[in-house]
């Protein structure tokens, strides 16, 4: 089991490791930590929401940007409510906000930003214009990230370049676009649908067979560097607790995930060591083993064990009151325990 330390300290108690300098061999990889010392790396999700969060949105960021030991920064997607409009000019807004970020930012696209917009109160879009939309105004140069520029692999070949990945002291990390709503299949209601559309589904296809591979691509060059870990970042919660007894009754309501669920099985398994799955979605912090023997999620997906798995759902919504800093163990550590994490509360 991965150590874990959960406390409310502030970013400034960190110790200053500086940020370290990336010399990468090609797009994928980035240079390690000197000597394999530790690092670390922040996490947020599901904000801002709403008015008040908007407005204290810049001052997160402020206290993130403070936290100087930050290798990286990831936020997993829903950059706004489910209620508010999906609009050209709000896009501008956070992305204008993202790029005060001064540590590279990963940033990968929430269904509250697309894949909802049909919805009457987010201004009846069609979802997939949307996301068009967000590519464009998100991801306007492919294989950097937003905030300080950190070189990444993307899938930009397969108009994905949302989906990045990067290699970090031994730690393979991919980001790739998995949305709530069951993966984006339910149908586009606010547009008169009551069923998927065929455009709907062509582009769940694709974009689940470009994260499926992505995700086999992950572990396969893990294997072949020795790496320590692997690293999966999604928007979707696809164990979300809240969600059990209706995915019990009725498994099809999570389908959209079957494929990318039974790829991470095989390749944790696969793989013999600790991997990790940080999630968003849900809005509440948890830590588990949603595979683990015993787990009622096997029932659901249909797949044998993977207890090397571990989950972890940063606090989202109004919750989003703290950033996760992630502590990447260096190189002479436990091997079982590559990271630990802790809640860090923002200013305001």
């Amino acid at each position: 089991m991965p150590s874990k330390t959960i406390k409310t300290t502030t970013a400034a108690a960190v110790l200053a490791l500086g940020l370290l300098a990336s010399q990468p061999a090609n797009a994928a990889d980035t240079s390690d930590s000197p000597a394999g010392q530790k690092f670390t790396f922040g996490v947020i999700g599901d904000t801002p929401y709403g008015d008040a969060e908007i407005a204290k949105f810049p001052s997160h960021i402020q206290d993130i940007s403070a936290d100087s030991a930050l290798k990286f920064v990831t936020h997993l997607g829903d950059i706004k409510n489910g209620s508010s409009v999906c609009s050209d000019e709000y896009f501008a807004k956070i992305r204008s906000e993202f790029d005060t970020f001064e540590h590279p930012l990963v940033y990968t696209p929430g269904d509250n930003e697309w894949v909802d917009c049909h919805r009457t109160n987010n201004g009846a879009y069609n979802p997939l214009e949307r996301l068009a939309k967000l590519r464009e105004v998100f991801f306007d140069q492919p294989g950097k990230t937003l905030g300080t520029n950190m070189p990444v692999k993307t899938q930009e070949n397969l108009g994905l370049p949302e989906d990045v990945r990067f290699t970090q002291n031994r730690v393979a990390f991919s980001v790739v676009n998995v949305q709530g709503s069951n993966n984006s299949l339910l149908p586009w209601s606010g547009l008169g649908e009551t069923a998927p559309t065929p455009e709907q589904l062509a582009e769940v296809a694709h974009r689940t067979d470009a994260v499926v591979d992505q995700i086999h691509s992950t572990f396969t060059d893990a294997r072949r560097r020795n790496d320590r870990a692997v690293v999966l970042m999604t928007q979707a919660d696809m164990f979300d607790p809240s969600q059990l007894a209706a995915a019990t009754a009725d498994p099809e309501s999570v389908s959209g995930f079957r494929e990318i669920v039974a790829a991470i099985v095989e390749e944790t398994n696969r793989f013999d060591r600790p991997v990790y799955l940080i999630n968003g979605d849900s809005h509440v912090f948890a830590e588990n083993q949603p595979l683990a023997a015993g787990s009622p999620w096997l029932g659901i997906y249909g797949q044998p064990a993977a207890d090397d798995l571990e989950r972890i759902t940063v606090d989202g919504a109004a919750n989003a009151t703290d950033y996760l800093r992630f502590t990447v163990a260096g190189n002479s550590a436990d091997d079982r325990a590559v990271l630990s994490w802790e809640k860090v509360p923002f200013s305001e």
